[in-house]
């Protein structure tokens, strides 16, 4: 057996990249290295000919859209591993390799008596593309269970743990879109479930399940397997359909501009925050402006639910584009505001 250190990169030339992006467009890559540890891509770093080119970090394919063949080395990321780390009288502290999938991480440590994630249940994607996204739903944010993680510098091949304020998470946002972009790449995850559990309710849809079933008190599982049920009902499955889930973010105005909106349109679903500005709901914005169930080229809105957009068969990444500009263009111009996308444009 060959040790680590002589470990041959798993190198891959011309690889069609439509299975593995969630939206199935086309896109081909000339040099494609699947790094399965942090030695494997320190190796990568050291190699005469990859180390100095440009690189895409690739995990799940759930949150980019190819527009075009990338032009550089793409760096599948398959590093495995789940186990508890620590058990403290407040937390359980449970790591994860960046190419785990996360949902099933989430299934993971419910089986093992571990909740806090619940909430995130059934968010397409790996483990490593969580905290570049601060992925959230119904009511949790990753930021709010998330302990530290573990990066390789793509220029030194140094590695360094991050806490939860050298991430510097926002809405959908991490150090990781921002000055760490294209620089660095995330290898594990380590995640804080409080002890006591407290289930999080607050989301309208999961309140509706309490009213519906009579259950005020809902164990985690219970939690879980409502979120999944709220999702496949409204969200098309990847696997069946090409899309990356959410498409634009949800828009934070201040209360100024949510009372004039409202006055125009008093039916708009909106949120007050903590920080006393308001988070409107992006898929009602998009609905209103008749996107729901429209196409442009092979590139439409999902029938249910106007945030999605899917590819309907065959679709290029030009065309989700140019569908995705027609919106933005659509409800700026109807209520004066800008979507920004969810997903990485390449």
């Amino acid at each position: 057996m060959q040790t680590p250190a002589t470990t041959p990169l798993h190198i891959e030339r011309n690889v069609n990249l439509r299975t593995m992006n969630a939206f199935a467009l086309p896109a081909l890559a000339t040099t494609l290295v699947r790094v399965d540890s942090d030695a494997g891509l320190r190796r990568v770093i050291d190699h005469a000919e990859l180390g100095r080119a440009p690189k895409l970090v690739l995990g799940g394919g759930s949150n980019i859209v190819f527009t075009r063949d990338p032009k550089c080395v793409v760096l599948k990321i398959e590093v495995m591993g789940r186990r508890l780390l620590q058990e403290r009288a407040d937390a359980w502290i449970v790591e994860a390799g960046a190419g785990e999938n996360w949902h099933d991480v989430v299934a993971w440590t419910l089986q093992q008596g571990w909740p806090g994630l619940e909430n995130l249940a059934l968010i397409p994607g790996t483990v490593g593309a969580a905290p570049v996204q601060n992925i959230g739903a119904y009511g949790v944010e990753l930021r709010e269970r998330f302990e530290s993680l573990d990066v390789v510098d793509l220029i030194t091949g140094r590695s360094a743990t991050l806490d939860v304020d050298a991430c510097h998470f926002g809405y959908r946002d991490s150090v990781f879109k921002q000055s760490l972009a294209g620089k660095s790449v995330i290898t594990r995850v380590r995640f804080r479930l409080p002890k006591p559990w407290q289930p999080v309710l607050g989301y309208l849809e999961l309140e509706r399940r309490m009213q519906e079933t009579g259950n005020a008190q809902p164990d985690a599982q219970t939690v879980f397997d409502w979120v999944c049920a709220i999702r496949r009902a409204k969200l098309p499955d990847p696997a069946l359909i090409g899309n990356v889930g959410s498409f634009f973010k949800n828009p934070i105005v201040s209360t100024e501009q949510c009372r004039d909106i409202i006055g125009r349109d008093p039916e708009i679903v909106h949120y007050l925050l903590p920080d006393g500005t308001v988070k409107l709901a992006a898929g009602w914005l998009i609905d209103a402006c008749g996107w729901k169930g429209k196409s442009i080229g092979r590139a439409g809105v999902y029938e249910k639910q106007a945030l999605v957009l899917v590819n309907r068969g065959g679709a290029s990444g030009a065309e989700v584009l140019t569908l995705a500009r027609a919106i933005q263009e659509s409800v700026y111009g109807r209520f004066g505001i800008r979507l920004e996308p969810e997903p990485i444009i390449v």
